[in-house]
């Protein structure tokens, strides 16, 4: 069993380096639209590709000075540039058009990332889910045994709720996609609007319709919304692989690697861990949305309160959920189905699981509903209460053959294939 870890390039995106060079990236898109809107020559864009660069001492060094991140790194910058050029960098913006636009940047190329993750873990969880198509198991209720369902219709639920997880993920995407070079309080004061068109064109992004001096936060709320859509889904199944690991259960197993142990007093212990792990991770994503729902509300056009929250729950969120799916997927792929337990429980107490066709089938009879259920619930109880059998109960109100059609797994399972279908 190999562990899959969080990617290095994951959490590159958001490192210092990587924050500057989207920053630069921004910067250059707006120059170089001004060059198509005829506002600049091509010669000065192409002298400030060849000598716009930072480096990360410089701004830390600057930053003591100036208190701001976003000018010690455009002094830096024109500390590169030279006089001639450096009047031309920066031009009519404000520190937000550049920040959000550059954080758009950094939230698309860790999306990619997600939704490849997303997108291996639904296959996944789809082959997995037809090869137990027919894997007869006890469904269960309240944690009660309920009825029989099949290994593979709970997988398919499983597979339902990621493909919505990934529609919703893409949705937020989409909407946050957007990039701004508007000006002081989003006016174009100083800036022509068409700059902020060609800009977002070059950097693949659409315009926002309307910005302040930052773009609006309920996009971003709905971002971290959907990471932790994803993180509640993986946990659901987590703490479904977690029931059915119990020691008196014994469905499913999480992979055991060789030499690996589960307690340091008990050898015996075999236990859940990567489950309980995602679902530890899933209560980080959802706080924080809390807090990225509290970043919505800023003062007038801006404040900067949401500016320290965002550069803790982005990173955070994003490089959790990648660990967190491709965690999973070794989970689903190092799967181990007990299908001999899986039937023993479904039989317990004599098939007690199957009280629902000895209710209908005793309706037959000349019975009310009422009448039917007090005699059924009667010998099921009986079976639990006593080590009993249900089956054996039953034979006092039951002929053979209808017992054989009561007791069928195959009519409980009958419309299996039609579930399935939905999902070739």
């Amino acid at each position: 069993m190999i562990e899959r870890y969080s990617r290095p390039d994951v959490a590159k995106i958001w490192n210092l380096e990587q924050k500057f060079s989207y920053y630069l990236e921004v910067e250059l898109a707006v120059i170089k639209a001004r060059v198509e809107l005829h506002e600049f020559s091509e010669d000065i864009y192409e002298n400030i590709k060849k000598t716009a660069k930072f480096d990360l001492k410089r701004i830390d060094e600057l930053e003591q000075i100036t208190r701001h991140d976003v000018i010690a790194f455009l002094e830096n910058v024109n500390e590169n540039v030279g006089r001639e050029f450096s009047p031309y960098i920066h031009k009519g913006l404000t520190s937000s058009d550049v920040i959000d636009t550059a954080f758009a940047l950094q939230i698309r190329d860790v999306s990619k990332i997600i939704n490849n993750d997303l997108e291996k873990l639904i296959l996944a969880v789809k082959k997995l889910a037809f090869e137990h198509k027919n894997t007869v198991c006890l469904g269960r209720s309240h944690g009660i045994g309920a009825e029989v369902v099949t290994f593979g219709f709970k997988l398919l639920n499983l597979l339902d709720m990621l493909e919505r997880a990934k529609k919703r993920f893409n949705f937020a995407l989409e909407d946050i996609l957007v990039g701004q070079i508007s000006g002081p309080c989003g006016t174009y004061s100083n800036i022509n609007p068409d700059i902020e068109l060609k800009t977002c064109g070059i950097l693949g992004l659409k315009p926002a319709k309307i910005s302040t001096q930052v773009i609006a936060r309920d996009r971003h709320a709905s971002y971290i919304q959907a990471i932790a859509l994803i993180g509640a889904v993986i946990e659901n199944f987590s703490i479904e692989i977690r029931h059915l690991q119990r020691f008196e259960v014994a469905e499913v197993e999480e992979g055991f690697s060789n030499g690996q142990k589960g307690s340091s007093a008990m050898p015996h212990k075999k236990n859940p861990i990567s489950s309980e792990n995602l679902s530890g991770l899933a209560r980080i994503l959802r706080s924080n949305t809390i807090a990225a729902m509290e970043d919505i509300p800023l003062w007038h056009e801006r404040d900067i309160s949401h500016s320290s929250v965002e550069r803790v729950i982005f990173p955070d969120s994003t490089i959790l959920i990648d660990y967190m799916l491709n965690r999973f997927l070794n989970v689903i792929e190092n799967l181990v189905i007990k299908k001999d337990n899986m039937l023993k429980n479904a039989d317990k107490y004599g098939g007690i699981i199957y009280s629902q066709s000895c209710l209908l089938k005793l309706t037959e009879h000349n019975m009310t509903r009422e009448e039917a259920y007090k005699i059924v619930q009667k010998e099921a109880l009986d079976a639990f209460n006593n080590h009993g059998n249900f089956k054996e109960n039953m034979k006092k109100h039951l002929n053979e053959t209808e017992l054989q059609e009561c007791f069928s797994q195959e009519k409980y399972l009958r419309n299996i294939d039609a579930i399935f279908d939905r999902f070739e």
